[in-house]
């Protein structure tokens, strides 16, 4: 079995082979090549900490596995750690024996930015000039490196519950040389493209802040009873995601379908975008609005590109199992 430490995946990892292994597995799953298995996510009663599993197989890459983790909210303050911690495990298709351990904290925050950036490739405007950050904690920053690459945005706006800390994401603009300001919520209405990456219980977007012709990524929602947006926007939205099974039952549709304002068959996979049996955006006032729940696949395509990056630059530890 292989090992790929923690520790060694910044310098293996790259946002654009993240990207290309995230749109590779949305495709897959859309043709029907790849499927997720149900996700176990439960409260441990210790620490106020989620944990749970994600898996699945994807036939076309043959990559078979799980990702165990969860959130730890206290890390950061007691511990000086992340909060949000995790493995990817490989198996052998073939066999069932294990082939590979790999540290998946970067990996999930790369996995997830390139979600998001993914669904603004295919869906947001061409256009698109402003980009609106709705959240500014650890993920938010990778959303926003990510999304940069995909338009030629001119100008970050962003809000946050705690204002304090939206230094965090002005300096991923800056880096890229992009303006950046601060607004209220209803400021968001010039954004063309909007990133909410939030832990919210409550939402805080509403669907009178959101103009027409904008590409929203809900990018926080991944359990029951979480919210970012207004359940209103998505009937308003044309709404795409990773999986519908989820995006219905833990994602952000699971407030608009109990609600009755949009059914299961509103919801379409992005997979069926990118491979071209979906149009997408079909008009430059349409809302778009992508539910990212996050699936395993993701993670295990990510991790199968780390391992091949650490053989073959030589430094996967390999130790018999």
């Amino acid at each position: 079995m292989l090992i790929i430490p923690e520790c060694e995946i910044a310098d293996l990892m790259t946002r654009e082979v993240a990207f290309d292994a995230v749109e590779k597995v949305f495709a897959a799953m859309a043709s029907g090549d790849a499927y997720n298995f149900p996700v176990v996510r439960e409260a441990i009663g210790h620490e106020d900490a989620l944990y749970g599993f994600k898996g699945g197989f994807d036939r076309a890459g043959l990559t078979l596995g799980l990702k165990a983790g969860g959130y730890w909210p206290n890390n950061l303050e007691k511990r000086g750690l992340i909060n949000h911690q995790s493995t990817v495990f490989l198996f052998d298709p073939d066999t069932g024996k294990p082939s590979a351990m790999v540290g998946g904290n970067l990996l999930t925050a790369l996995r997830t930015a390139a979600a998001s950036s993914v669904s603004i490739k295919h869906l947001a405007r061409k256009d698109a000039k402003v980009i609106g950050m709705i959240g500014a904690g650890h993920q938010a920053a990778f959303q926003l490196r990510a999304a940069l690459e995909q338009r030629v945005f001119e100008k970050v706006i962003g809000w946050n519950y705690h204002p304090e800390m939206l230094p965090n994401i002005e300096k991923v603009a800056n880096d890229a040389g992009v303006a950046f300001g601060a607004v209220e919520l209803n400021g968001m209405a010039e954004a063309d493209v909007i990133i909410s990456i939030t832990s919210a219980f409550a939402p805080s977007l509403m669907a009178d802040h959101v103009a027409p012709g904008t590409h929203v990524a809900c990018m926080g929602t991944d359990t029951k009873g979480k919210q970012e947006v207004e359940a209103a926007l998505l009937a308003k939205a044309s709404v795409f995601t990773d999986e519908v099974a989820q995006s219905i039952t833990i994602g952000e549709a699971q407030h608009a379908v109990a609600q009755g304002l949009i059914a299961e068959s509103d919801v379409a996979q992005l997979g069926a975008v990118i491979n071209g049996t979906n149009p997408g955006r079909i008009s430059d006032d349409q809302i778009t609005l992508f539910d990212g729940t996050g699936v395993g696949l993701q993670d295990l395509a990510v991790a199968a590109s780390v391992v091949d990056l650490a053989v073959q630059k030589g430094i996967a530890i390999k130790v018999d199992f």
